[in-house]
């Protein structure tokens, strides 16, 4: 499993893209999604909703059991991928592309962001 080297990562297993213009993209790791199973349904937080890092803002339910979705940062959500919403399988299929969850404007960022190998090293463990 190789996670991308530009992305940062939450110990609860969300990947976080490098902002552009103050927006991030966040989506569920590749360890995270094979230890769903087969995602069957997400619920994604609201446009224009605030998140908290570390807190609760959607879940996703498998054929395994239902996961909370964290905040890996602080901020506003710009925007809900409805492509997963319509086929949740992409979080499976294409965890780091097509199955990004949302997108944030970020207003704080926690201090323990992982880099990739950070991550690796984490889920090792």
């Amino acid at each position: 499993m190789s996670n991308p080297q530009q992305l940062r990562y939450s110990k609860e297993h969300e990947w976080l893209s490098a902002a552009e213009d103050g927006v991030s993209t966040v989506g569920i790791t590749e360890h995270a999604a094979n230890a769903l199973g087969d995602v069957v349904f997400v619920q994604l937080p609201e446009v224009g909703s605030d998140i908290t890092a570390g807190e609760t803002c959607g879940e996703l339910e498998s054929t395994k059991s239902v996961s909370d979705l964290y905040a890996p940062v602080d901020g506003e959500i710009v925007e809900v991928n409805e492509d997963v919403a319509a086929d949740p399988s992409l979080v499976n299929s294409a965890p780091f592309e097509g199955g990004w969850l949302f997108k944030v404007k970020v207003t704080g960022e926690p201090e323990d962001l992982l880099s990739a190998d950070e991550y690796a090293a984490f889920v090792q463990s």
